[in-house]
C-alpha cells in the first residue's frame, strides 16, 4: 500500500465514523441536567422548605373551595330582589291586561287536573253507542223491504213463511242490514247441519201491544204441551209436558211466575222440554231486550238422547227467536240451527220433523200474543 493510498483510507473511514456513533437520549439528559425541586431541596439539606410545599398544595385547594360559594351567594342575593321584582311587575301588568298571574293560572290548571277524571282514574276505552237508523215504530217493509208480494202474504198467514237448508244453503229471509237483526251469524257459529227459518206476522186483534207484553207471553213456558200439529189426519202433542227448572244443577220443577210488571234488561232460566219422540230435552233460555225488540235464545245444556243414543251433543241446538211490535202488527222472525250426525241425518229426512217443533214453537208464540191482547184489553 502505497502513503498516497493509505492517507485516503484514513480520510474514508474519519467520515464514516460519526455516523455509526450513538446519539444521547434528549430526555436522559434534560432529567440527568434537571433533578426535581425536592430533589434540590433534599440535596441541600432543607426538609423544612420540602414540608412547607408539600402542604401549601391542599390549603389552596380548600382557600379556593372556601371562596368560591360565597361568590356564588352573593350572585344570587345580588340576582333574587330584581328577579323577584320583574316577576311581580310581570303580574301587575298581566292583571292590567286582565289575564291571570302565573300563580293563578298553576291555581286554576291543579283546578282544572281535579276536575278531569282521567287524573285520577286510568282512561277506560271509549262506549260507543250506535245510533238508531228508525225512530219511532218501525214497519214490516222497512225490517224485510226484499220480500215479494207472495212472500208478504204468506207472513200474515196462519203457518207464515217458511224454510229449510242444509249447511251449504244460503237463507232466504234475510233481514234489512240497517235494521240491526242479524240472528244467522249466532246460529251458523254452532255449525248446524239443519238450518230453519221462519217469518210471522201477527195482526193486532185490539190495542198495539209493547215489549212488557211480549216478555210475558214468551213467559208462559206451561202452556207450550197445550199445542199440537196435525200428524197422518190426527193431532199430535209434540211436547206432553214443559216446565221450567230451578237450575241447570238442580232439575227441580218450577211453576211460572206471575205476570212482570216491569221488563228486565235479560233474564236466563232453565226449561225441560218431554218430547213425544225422544225424550226428555234440557234447555237453556237467555232473553235480551235490544232497542226496538226482544231475543229468545234457546239451546240444549245435556246431549240429546234417544234411548240410551246420543243424537245431538249439547250446546248443538240453536233456537233463536226474535220478536219486534211493527206498525203492521207483531213480527215473529226465528232462525233455528239442529246439527245431526252423517249416520243419523242421512237414515231419515229429519226436515219434516224439526219443522214440526218449530211450528210448536211459533202458534205457542202467537197464542200467547193474542191472550195477552185480550188480558191487556180488559184492563
Amino acid at each position: 500500500m502505497t502513503k498516497k493510498t493509505a492517507v485516503f483510507c484514513l480520510f474514508i473511514l474519519f467520515l464514516i465514523t460519526p455516523l455509526f456513533a450513538e446519539e444521547p437520549v434528549l430526555t436522559e439528559e434534560i432529567t440527568a441536567e434537571k433533578p426535581a425541586p425536592t430533589e434540590e431541596l433534599a440535596a441541600a439539606g432543607e426538609p423544612a422548605a420540602i414540608e412547607e410545599i408539600a402542604g401549601e398544595e391542599p390549603a389552596i385547594i380548600e382557600e379556593i373551595a372556601a371562596e368560591e360559594p360565597a361568590v356564588t351567594e352573593e350572585i344570587i342575593a345580588a340576582e333574587e330582589p330584581a328577579a323577584q321584582a320583574e316577576l311581580a311587575a310581570a303580574e301587575e301588568a298581566d292583571a292590567e291586561a286582565g289575564e291571570p298571574a302565573l300563580s293563578e293560572e298553576k291555581e286554576l290548571a291543579f283546578i282544572d287536573d281535579l276536575d278531569d277524571v282521567d287524573y285520577f282514574f286510568f282512561e277506560a276505552p271509549p262506549l260507543v253507542i250506535e245510533s238508531a237508523p228508525f225512530l219511532g215504530t218501525r214497519s214490516f217493509e222497512d225490517l224485510f223491504p226484499n220480500l215479494t208480494r207472495a212472500q208478504r202474504t204468506a207472513a200474515r198467514s196462519e203457518k207464515g213463511l217458511r224454510f229449510s237448508f242444509e249447511k251449504v244453503g244460503s237463507p232466504m229471509l234475510v233481514p234489512n242490514p240497517a235494521s240491526g237483526i242479524d240472528l244467522l251469524k249466532s246460529v251458523m257459529a254452532k255449525r248446524p247441519s239443519h238450518i230453519v227459518e221462519a217469518l210471522v206476522l201477527v195482526p193486532y186483534s185490539g190495542r198495539e201491544l209493547d215489549m212488557l207484553d211480549v216478555y210475558n207471553a214468551l213467559g208462559r213456558i206451561g202452556n207450550l204441551k197445550d199445542h199440537s200439529v196435525p200428524l197422518n189426519g190426527r193431532n199430535f202433542t209434540v211436547f206432553p209436558e214443559t216446565t221450567r227448572l230451578e237450575s241447570a244443577r238442580n232439575r227441580r220443577d218450577i211453576p211460572d211466575p206471575l205476570p212482570a210488571n216491569d221488563l228486565p234488561f235479560s233474564e236466563t232460566m232453565f226449561l225441560r222440554f218431554k218430547d213425544a219422540t225422544i225424550g226428555d230435552i234440557f234447555i237453556r233460555g237467555d232473553m235480551s231486550i235490544s232497542m226496538y225488540g226482544l231475543t229468545y235464545s234457546m239451546t240444549n245444556f245435556r246431549d240429546v238422547r234417544y234411548s240410551i243414543i246420543p243424537i245431538m251433543r249439547a250446546e248443538r241446538v240453536s233456537i233463536i227467536i226474535y220478536v219486534e211490535p211493527v206498525k203492521e202488527g207483531m213480527l215473529i222472525y226465528s232462525l233455528s240451527g239442529f246439527y245431526l250426525p252423517g249416520i243419523i241425518a242421512n237414515s231419515a229426512n229429519l226436515s219434516p220433523s224439526i219443522d214440526r217443533r218449530i211450528s210448536v214453537l211459533l202458534n205457542w208464540i202467537k197464542d200467547g200474543l193474542i191472550k195477552q191482547a185480550s188480558v191487556a184489553a180488559e184492563r
